[in-house]
Formats: structure tokens, C-alpha cells, sequence
């Protein structure tokens, strides 16, 4: 097939019928057909629009558009109003079909006379996918409240020139629900399938860069491109996370671990060249001016040229602050100094990624560690090895002592594997099991609460998509759900009854007595005693549990004695 320029309605087309595959495998023989008939322009957004992002993961450009302004942006397109479009959003079930139904009519309403209008634009210009990744590019570089009259007139000049199945994966696409199933493995999949390069090295270039775009790139240029990616400073990767375990079993299958504090706080990576200091979030949000002054205590303790992996806390009277505190600050544009005087922030370095020009993600922990320590003068955050369970068990106790969360065990020949949730490093905590997932949905509340939303419907991911495993409706404060519903109330798509749908944008930590396989839920499993513990607002839909981890804790659990069923 001949390289070109790719339309914006054969974009369409494409997610159209990938929508309509069922299998994985053919998804991805789809795909990789696809890719090596595109040019270098088209390609990284082609990859990573197909993912349902616009840009990469580590970029500072975010969309930043909600359901209002792309109601309203819609409304002066098609002639309707808001009403008008919700309504058709509660009969279709989706804002992509809503749309795509709406300019439909609208436009079969101005071929046949009738007086239904559609506004099209002076000069109406076919869609590309660079022109339309070029507008989505300049939305989200507009800031302040006049930005959005701006942002406005860009999308509804989209909408203009879009063909009523162009809109329909456009409205999705802003929204960044693209509702096709095709998930970061499958796209690692076809990329190593198109250019025929090691899955393998597709997988380990994906999490140096942080960009499934650039690595297509890389990979058509062949084998030896691909294995020359490097971590960059100042482009963020994804943080290696844990899965939940236990102590003697940690140490029965791996003998001698590295036993560290789990701390209350947020992840952080930070990241330092010469005086240039740069810290960001777990999300992969620059945080660097929202807390300064840990910012300045990094830069003090390394004189070197590094990227560090570690959790900050909040410290009050030599004791820790609760998880909230944190957030408050990451969360703060204004008045950093008062608050500053008010609570005491303290990071803690428990990982090296980069030091002074040299990857170490393919290090073990072991020696990790080693080069962390001497290029560290402090905040390093302690850490104990041992085989004993007696000693691991010490750790544990003086670290809920101390008023933290519990305990980190990780396995001293690991290498570092951004993004990935795994057996290398494990987390004990107290209590009930607990699991990060989507709100994607919620109910109106009774009585004194009927203005707020009183439950919440989560959802894990799978491939791109966004499953539903149950709801919660305890465990809340009146503060807490008043805290939620003003996070959530500009994100409403769509309304039925008490029912609301809601743009996946907030994910909840839940606590749960265990997994039950349910008829119920697409996802096939159920939360039992689901409890609110908190908003994670620290992580992204991305970082929510998938599937497959859904039934890895199912099957955990039935190994340890618990039914498991409905």
C-alpha cells in the first residue's frame, strides 16, 4: 500500500471496523496491516490516537475538555440544545453514536427542506489526521478563562467539517473514551507484527519512552533504532507498581527481600540535570511548583545528574499526615508559601532510574540500590534485607508503629519495569484488600443527600476498555461526597432517571472482603462489602486495575480458602 496522507474519515472507518472485531488477534493483524502504509507525520498519531490518546503519556499538553464545553460546542453546530443533545446521548448510551445519530438527522433534515439547519462551515475543509491532531495540539495549549471562547470556536469548526462517522470517533477522541478495545498490548503487538521486530523490545522501548507513537517510529526503522532508546530526562515514565502479598510467602518463593516502609504519601519521579530540577507526579503531572521546597531539599542532597523514584508525606509533630494532606498540596496553584509554614513535606527515595547519562531500569534492585546511596547524601528512605521472616515482620510493626501504611517488599534481582504491576514488588497492609478502579457512572442520594451523588458505579480496564465490577455507596462522609460530587459534576455525560453516566476521569480506592464471580457486571466479577477509602486522584483511569489482575486477585483468594462465589 503507498504512503499518504491519512483523512480523518478513514480513521473513522478503521475504528469503525475494529469496533466490530471480537478477537485480539485479529484486531492486531488489522493494525499491523495498517501501519507501514503510513507516513512518518501520520504514524505516531495514528498509534496513538487508535489508544485513544492524543498525545503521549509523559507530555505536559493535556485536551482539557469536558462534556459541557463539547455539548456546547455541539449545540451551535447542529442547531439543538443541550437537552436536545444529552437526550439523544440517554437513547444511544454513548456520546460517539448520540453525536453521529444527531448529525444525521440534521443533515437529512437539510437535504429534504425540512427546517432543522446544520451550520457548516464558510470553507468547509476536508479532515485530516494531522490537521485534526494540529487543532487538538493548539486547544490544549490555551490557558486561562478567556481560553475557552477559544476552545470552543475550535471545536465546533471540527464538528463543522466533520462527517456525521468522522464525529462520532471525534467526540470520542476529546473525550479520550475511544470505545474500540484496542489497548496498549494489542498496539505493542502490531507494531513489532508491521515492522517484524522482537515483541520484547517493542515492550522494554514502550516503557523507557513512555510513547507508543515514537516506538512505531522507531520500530520501522528496524531493530537497532528501537534498542537504542534510552530514558530521558525531563520525559517522565510510567512507575513500577506492586500487587498485594504476604509476607511468608514473599519470602518462601524468593528467600533474602528488600523490606521497606509503604508510606502514606505520593509517588513522585524527579527529575535533575545540572540545576535543573523538575519533579513530577504519578500521573505524570510537572509538580515542581507546587511543592518547592522538596524540590530544593532533592536538589541539595545529589550533586549529580539523576531520575528518582520516591513517595513524599506530610509530617505534623514528628508523625505522618494522612494521604489527603499530600494531595491538598499537590493539588495547590496558589499560596505555596503559607502552606509551606503550615505542614512539613519529607520525600523519600527508594529507587534510581538514570544517573548521570547511564539507564539503570535494566539494573537489579540490588545494585539499584548501591548506586542510589552513593549518589545520595539524604532522603534516602530506609530499607532492610533479609530471609528472616521474624526481622521482615519487625519492619512491618515499626512501620504501622510509626504511623505508616505497612510494608514494601521487592525482590533484589528485579529490574525496574515502568508501569508494570507485578510479583517483584509487593505491598502488606492491615486490613481488608483494597483496589483502585474507574467511577464511570452514579446515582442521585436521598434525603439530605438528594443533591449529591449518594453511589458510584467502578469499572476496571481491559484492552481500552472500561468494564464495570461493581458499586459503592458506603464508607463516605458527608465532606467526602460533597468533595466528590464537585469533582464530578462538570464530567456528567448523560442522565436516565437517578442514573447518571460520567466521563471516566476519578478513581476510587475501594476496600472490599473479597472478589465473587457475578452475572451482573460485564466484567464477570463483583466487589462484596464494597467500602470507600478514598479518592486517588494521584492516578489516572490508566493506573485503575485491569481484568486480568481482577481475576489473578479472584484466584489468590481462592487458594487461601475463600469461596469465591455468588
Amino acid at each position: 500500500m503507498e504512503r499518504g496522507i491519512m483523512k480523518f474519515l478513514e480513521f473513522a472507518r478503521i475504528c469503525e471496523q475494529l469496533e466490530g472485531i471480537g478477537g485480539r488477534l485479529e484486531m492486531t493483524g488489522k493494525i499491523s496491516a495498517i501501519l507501514p502504509s503510513l507516513d512518518e507525520g501520520d504514524l505516531p498519531i495514528f498509534v496513538r490516537f487508535l489508544t485513544g490518546r492524543i498525545f503521549p503519556d509523559w507530555s505536559p499538553n493535556k485536551i482539557g475538555i469536558g462534556p459541557n464545553l463539547l455539548f456546547d460546542a455541539l449545540t451551535q453546530v447542529v442547531d439543538a440544545t443541550r437537552s436536545d443533545i444529552i437526550g439523544e446521548i440517554n437513547r444511544k448510551g454513548d456520546v460517539g453514536l448520540a453525536v453521529q445519530a444527531i448529525l444525521e438527522n440534521k443533515r437529512a433534515g437539510k437535504r429534504s427542506g425540512r427546517s432543522s439547519t446544520f451550520q457548516t462551515s464558510l470553507f468547509s475543509q476536508e479532515l485530516d489526521l494531522s490537521s485534526v491532531y494540529s487543532d487538538l495540539e493548539r486547544i490544549s495549549r490555551l490557558e486561562g478563562r478567556s481560553s475557552q471562547v477559544e476552545k470552543l470556536s475550535l471545536v465546533q469548526n471540527l464538528f463543522q467539517n466533520a462527517s456525521p462517522l468522522e464525529a462520532k470517533y471525534l467526540a470520542r477522541l476529546i473525550l479520550e473514551d475511544l470505545r474500540i478495545g484496542v489497548g496498549e498490548g494489542t498496539m505493542r503487538d502490531a507494531i513489532a507484527q508491521a515492522f517484524s521486530v522482537d515483541p520484547s523490545l517493542v515492550e522494554h522501548a514502550y516503557q523507557a519512552i513512555n510513547d507508543l507513537g515514537e516506538v512505531a517510529l522507531r520500530a520501522r526503522k528496524g531493530r537497532d533504532s528501537l534498542a537504542d532508546i534510552h530514558i530521558r530526562l525531563f520525559h517522565p515514565v510510567k512507575m513500577m507498581l506492586a500487587q498485594q502479598g504476604s509476607i511468608s510467602q514473599a519470602i518462601a518463593e524468593n528467600g533474602a527481600m528488600a523490606a521497606e516502609y509503604k508510606y502514606d504519601g505520593s509517588r513522585f519521579q524527579f527529575h535533575k540535570q545540572g540545576n535543573r530540577c523538575r519533579m513530577y507526579s504519578r500521573k505524570l503531572e510537572d509538580v515542581t511548583e507546587a511543592l518547592p521546597e522538596v524540590v530544593e531539599t532533592l536538589k541539595n542532597a545529589t550533586s549529580h545528574d539523576v531520575i528518582l523514584d520516591g513517595e513524599v508525606i506530610a509530617i505534623k509533630d514528628g508523625r505522618p499526615l494522612p494521604f489527603q494532606t499530600v494531595l491538598r498540596r499537590f493539588r495547590r496553584k496558589y499560596d505555596i508559601a503559607a502552606m509551606q509554614k503550615e505542614i512539613r513535606m519529607q520525600p523519600f527515595v527508594f529507587d534510581i532510574l538514570y544517573l548521570d547519562g547511564k539507564t539503570l531500569i535494566d539494573d537489579p534492585l540490588r545494585e539499584r540500590r548501591k548506586y542510589l546511596e552513593e549518589a545520595m547524601s539524604g532522603c534516602v528512605a530506609p530499607q532492610t534485607v533479609s530471609s528472616d521472616i521474624s526481622v521482615i515482620e519487625a519492619v512491618y510493626r515499626e512501620s504501622l508503629d510509626a504511623g505508616h501504611e505497612g510494608l514494601m517488599l521487592k525482590v533484589l534481582s528485579s529490574s525496574y519495569t515502568p508501569g508494570i504491576r507485578g510479583k517483584n514488588w509487593l505491598k502488606i497492609k492491615p486490613g481488608v484488600d483494597s483496589i483502585d478502579l474507574a467511577v464511570i457512572g452514579a446515582e442521585w442520594g436521598e434525603g439530605k443527600r438528594a443533591h449529591l451523588f449518594g453511589s458510584f458505579l467502578l469499572a476496571c480496564q481491559d484492552r481500552g476498555e472500561l468494564l464495570p465490577v461493581g458499586k459503592v455507596a458506603t464508607g463516605f462522609t458527608d465532606e467526602e461526597l460533597q468533595e466528590v460530587y464537585e469533582l464530578l459534576k462538570d464530567r456528567v455525560i448523560s442522565e436516565s432517571g437517578k442514573e447518571v453516566h460520567l466521563e471516566p476521569f476519578l478513581v476510587f480506592e475501594v476496600g472490599y472482603s473479597e472478589i465473587q464471580k457475578s452475572p451482573n457486571y460485564e466484567s464477570g466479577f463483583a466487589l462484596r462489602f464494597p467500602r470507600f477509602i478514598r479518592v486517588r486522584d494521584d492516578k489516572g483511569i490508566s493506573d485503575i486495575e485491569t481484568l486480568d489482575s481482577i481475576r489473578e486477585r479472584f484466584q489468590r483468594q481462592s487458594v487461601q480458602g475463600k469461596p469465591g462465589g455468588e
